[in-house]
């Protein structure tokens, strides 16, 4: 059995709800074939913690946004941005109030749908699959079109759930943020010791 998470799970703060998201798994929902829907899922490894006005990493440090607008919208949403020219990143918004932040993805471990996953990112090995927070939009299709998406909501082209059956404990550590260059000595990024589906 498994459950969607529910809006009061990312109604927290970013750090506690990036914390929490290692082990659930996305789903991305490409609609209805005759056998049923069509389904990407992978279980999340590696999270990064971000804040708002408060976090000089934050892309709403400076305020809202064409762009990042989905950060201010209500907790339970999709935003994502492309960056660097050439990919796409999952963030879940965490915010409530005044109190603004949003957890980006940065890893997943492949669950459904690897063959799939593999045709499209022209990728053989597992593990390389989803190892990068562009890895992951790519091989679950994720892009621009599912920004602000309400991932509280089965019905959603994108969910987030918690695995019921899964009986693993899962040792999580914590490090630097990667890739930024303000705010670095805060250890917001979050995940699965010694999992090989981290990012490089």
């Amino acid at each position: 059995m498994s459950r969607v998470l529910e809006r009061s799970f990312y109604e927290r703060p970013a750090i506690d709800v990036a914390k929490d998201l290692i082990g659930k798994v996305i789903v991305r929902n490409l609609g209805s074939t005759t056998q049923g829907r069509f389904e990407l899922t992978g279980r999340i490894v590696e999270v990064e913690a971000y804040g708002g006005f408060d976090d000089p990493a934050s892309h709403a440090f400076h305020g809202k946004t064409k762009r990042n607008s989905a950060m201010f919208e209500e907790a339970g949403h999709a935003y994502v941005y492309f960056t660097y020219g050439n990919h796409h990143c999952l963030n879940f918004v965490t915010t409530k109030g005044r109190k603004i932040g949003a957890v980006l993805v940065r890893a997943v471990e492949p669950l459904c749908g690897i063959k799939f996953m593999q045709n499209v990112r022209k990728c053989s090995e597992i593990r390389g699959i989803a190892s990068g927070p562009g890895k992951l939009c790519q091989a679950m299709l994720i892009d621009r079109s599912l920004d602000k998406v309400d991932v509280t909501q089965s019905s959603s082209p994108l969910f987030v759930i918690c695995d019921e059956g899964s009986s693993i404990r899962r040792r999580i550590s914590c490090s630097s943020r990667i890739g930024i260059s303000k705010a670095t000595k805060r250890k917001w990024r979050f995940f699965e010791e010694g999992s090989p589906f981290l990012s490089r």
